[in-house]
């Protein structure tokens, strides 16, 4: 009876993380050097990540060598810069509102969440093509029939722009004092560079609250910039390319997504540090059982938008709808669907439900990896759908395009893609410290 007393209180009270009882002195000196030497691991997977990213140039070349007439070739080009904004630049979002709310637990996780606003910048990228493929809005439904100049490309990438720039500054004032304590060391053989970054830091008080008040600033605009442009995405990307298709919940459906997907993200990337690269120190199981508490509540969250979008067009059964249920849904991208329902919502939830699963490092994993994966194939039947329509001028969608399967340049760029994603992650470890030290 004591044995199982014990296991029931380790259960609900997991030990407290290693870095509690280590000094300030130590905690700094052991994640400088980790920054200043990273490791051949970490230069093999650099390598590897680079060369894959030339193969996505590859892709694009191909992609650009047949022209911006034919949208339908874009299809998985679309799908990439919506999968890696959905995906990881949601995952900035993380530590902001972890951060709003005060919870402590957060502290380890929070420059691996705001590190991903470096991604954003490869993803604006990523962007600049689809401006040339989506149509103007002349002739047909969109969402800027009051600014008809210029949309819906000139809005798009204003409001992407300041996503970016929003999020690389929240990183590098989230950084500041982490930067000047690398140039105090004297380990660092780049001390004239964060000399430079740090902005003359010497942490007095009144830095201190000018930094918190702008971390505070900066981490609400991009809040409300991320929910905007997650609009305007998917809308303009994707939603008014498909006649018949109006739905005022999937705005918020994709941002659900993106809230569930960067949790995910995050999971993984902790797994990761934890597993090859020896934070075991700093990553606790506290941070995973919080995560992924989380995690499960936006599997619900993320059937709610579902079932809520789709039974107003199964009870409806207009033929717009109709129409849109049967390509989007029932036949010719069922099978992306389908993969996206299973992996979005019913095996995550299925294994974040138990609590003995959710107080591991792998159960939130292994969740985090289906849902990555069922984001991919959600993102796939919204957008190469939507770019595979010719006529845009219609109401109903009369007779719908068969399925568009990737070729060779469109394989290219998904793995490139990904790969440029990653590679700009790791870039980025190079500049600020994978964990926050003055957090």
């Amino acid at each position: 009876l004591r044995q199982v007393v014990n296991l029931m209180r380790e259960l609900h009270h997991p030990p407290a993380p290693s870095y509690i009882g280590m000094k300030a002195q130590d905690i700094t000196q052991d994640v400088l050097q980790r920054h200043e030497h990273p490791g051949s691991a970490f230069r093999n997977v650099l390598l590897v990540m680079a060369g894959l990213a030339l193969l996505g140039v590859v892709g694009v070349v191909m992609l650009l060598s047949e022209g911006f007439d034919d949208s339908n070739t874009w299809g998985y080009h679309a799908v990439i810069f919506a999968y890696i904004f959905t995906v990881a630049q949601s995952a900035v979002l993380v530590s902001i509102v972890l951060r709003m709310v005060k919870s402590h637990w957060r502290r380890p996780l929070a420059r691996i969440s705001e590190m991903f606003a470096a991604v954003g910048l490869f993803n604006f990228l990523l962007m600049i093509p689809l401006l040339w493929v989506l149509p103007s809005t002349d002739g047909r439904r969109s969402i800027w029939f009051g600014a008809p100049e210029h949309s819906p490309h000139f809005w798009d990438t204003l409001g992407m722009g300041l996503l970016v720039v929003c999020g690389l500054a929240l990183l590098y004032f989230a950084s500041i004092p982490d930067m000047a304590a690398i140039r105090d060391s004297e380990s660092t053989s780049r001390r004239n560079f964060y000399r430079r970054m740090s902005m003359n830091w010497h942490g007095t008080s009144h830095q201190w609250k000018v930094l918190r008040a702008g971390i505070s600033v900066l981490g609400g605009f991009y809040f409300l910039l991320l929910i905007f442009v997650h609009m305007m995405i998917s809308v303009d990307f994707s939603m008014s390319l498909i006649p018949g298709w109006k739905d005022a919940i999937f705005p918020a459906y994709h941002a659900i997504s993106g809230i569930q997907s960067s949790i995910a993200l995050i999971l993984v990337t902790m797994f990761i540090l934890r597993w090859r690269t020896g934070m075991r120190e700093y990553i606790s199981v506290h941070q995973f059982w919080g995560l992924s508490k989380i995690l499960l509540a936006t599997c619900l969250l993320w059937f709610y938008h579902w079932w809520a979008s789709f039974f107003t067009y199964w009870y409806g059964r207009t033929p717009a709808e109709l129409a849109v249920l049967k390509f989007l849904m029932f036949e010719t991208y069922k099978v992306p669907f389908f993969l996206a329902w299973f992996m979005c919502f019913l095996l995550p939830f299925l294994i974040l439900m138990w609590n003995i699963v959710r107080k591991t490092t792998w159960g939130p994993t292994l969740a985090g990896c289906i849902i990555l994966i069922g984001t991919f194939f959600n993102v796939v039947h919204w957008y190469v759908a939507a770019f595979s329509i010719e006529d845009h001028s219609l109401h109903v969608l009369e007779s719908a395009p068969p399925v568009n399967m990737p070729g060779v340049a469109d394989v290219f760029v998904i793995v490139g893609g990904i790969a440029g994603a990653i590679l700009t992650y790791m870039l980025a470890t190079r500049i600020f410290p994978i964990i926050s030290l003055w957090e």
